[in-house]
């Protein structure tokens, strides 16, 4: 018998976890196969939300935020990327060096929800990003990302030459941070349960079994 989940992926476009975190909980997922089906929603999280259109830096911004030295973000780099292998995911990080403002992407995957392709959007965002090192709040980019995912690219320019979706997305921002989420990945399960960071597939695929088990 199958067992349905909703599943709400509080995420960032420029937020490397995220991107292992959802590989995570795609191949567990695979790998439960159809005792459960999921209907995963991807909800908007700014990690820098005012930064500027012209971005900045990755290694002064990270020195900024977090204080770590160039070892450490070099070690940290590592170990993104070797998760991320694990999970058939890849990042080039000598393509990206730079932090973008992420809102016009949200403002589209907002408005991909409806047009049942958010999650090839989301796919393709995060390719764009972190394999291919594409600015993320560039329209253009924006735009290859909609096309790749089978989006239709009249409609997507018009939503992002607008304003459209913005106070849409600014609300559900705040709802998310005023439950407690201050960090991603957060997935939610059936509006109960909080799985944090980007964990590894067996402990997606135990928690969905657990949490099936009792739904």
């Amino acid at each position: 018998m199958t067992t349905p989940l909703r599943i709400d992926f509080v995420s960032d476009v420029s937020c490397p976890w995220c991107a292992i975190g959802l590989r995570s909980l795609e191949t567990a997922l695979e790998r439960i196969g159809p005792d459960i089906a999921a209907d995963i929603h991807f909800q908007p999280f700014e990690l820098n939300p005012d930064m500027g259109r012209e971005g900045q830096d990755i290694t002064e911004h990270i020195a900024e935020k977090y204080g770590s030295t160039p070892e450490q973000q070099e070690q940290s780099r590592a170990m993104i990327r070797q998760r991320g292998a694990d999970v058939g995911f890849t990042f080039a990080m000598d393509k990206r060096s730079r932090i973008y403002n992420t809102f016009d992407a949200h403002r589209l995957l907002h408005w991909a929800e409806g047009t049942g392709r958010q999650k090839e959007l989301k796919h393709a965002l995060l390719e764009a990003y972190f394999t291919n090192g594409e600015d993320p709040s560039s329209h253009d980019t924006l735009l290859r990302a909609a096309e790749k995912a089978g989006l239709d690219l009249r409609a997507a320019q018009d939503v992002l030459e607008s304003d459209r979706y913005a106070e849409e997305v600014r609300e559900v921002e705040a709802f998310w941070q005023q439950h407690g989420i201050h960090s991603v990945p957060a997935v939610i399960i059936n509006q109960r349960h909080l799985i944090s960071g980007g964990q590894p597939p067996e402990l997606f695929e135990q928690a969905l079994r657990q949490i099936a088990a009792g739904a």
